[in-house]
């Protein structure tokens, strides 16, 4: 284990690391809500992500308090810190993109819908898998590279699901403007799981320094 003289910033870092996997089945909830025309809902949802994001932020600023007052982990600091940046990034993108679908209402083709489905359970899944890996990183050392490689399978797996949607999109007779609308937020929620794999990227290049 990573943590031999406290448990407080143990405790705090897994408190964020939940905060990041709420936030993740929220949104889920909120695309749920959205598809099912409840917009009250969806609404409620995002708000609850916005309050779970800002819970986060300031989670993350006593991790990094406690880092540098109490001088800990001094070998590893500068990639636990560089990990809780990076993971915020992804808290902060459910955030900001549910609250994109509740201004902006896009206009969701019936035909896209089961695998625009699918593409946010994928981004929701590499969300999850991304912050096991983060917790076996600092628990369970060995099991990091197994969560890696399904945050990159699904990531991989959402490319895929783009894409077939995009091609429902555009091969439609909707006006070019409904078709880029519909596209963006596809982009949106697939770039979530591109979002996790790059803080696998990182977490990779962690891991290998401590092993070294």
């Amino acid at each position: 284990m990573i943590f031999k003289k406290t448990r407080e910033l143990e405790a705090q870092i897994d408190e964020y690391l939940d905060c990041v996997v709420e936030g993740a089945l929220i949104f889920k909830q909120g695309i749920y809500f959205f598809l099912q025309e409840d917009l009250t809902e969806l609404e409620i949802r995002a708000k609850e992500l916005e309050k779970k994001e800002h819970q986060g932020d300031q989670l993350r600023r006593k991790i990094e308090t406690i880092l540098y007052e109490q001088t800990l982990i001094p070998e590893s600091r500068g990639d636990v810190l560089g990990l809780l940046e990076s993971t915020d990034t992804v808290l902060n993108t459910l955030s900001e993109t549910l609250m994109q679908f509740v201004v902006e209402k896009p206009q969701l083709m019936t035909e896209i819908q089961p695998p625009f489905k699918e593409l946010v359970e994928q981004a929701n899944s590499a969300v999850e898998e991304m912050v096991a890996a983060i917790r076996a990183y600092f628990r369970n050392f060995t099991m990091v590279r197994d969560h890696i490689t399904k945050v990159q399978f699904f990531e991989k797996e959402s490319d895929k699901s783009a894409y077939k949607i995009k091609r429902i999109i555009f091969d439609s007779t909707l006006d070019l403007s409904l078709k880029m609308h519909m596209r963006d937020f596809v982009d949106k929620v697939e770039n979530i799981s591109d979002e996790a794999e790059d803080v696998c990227d990182r977490l990779t290049i962690a891991a290998i320094k401590r092993y070294l």
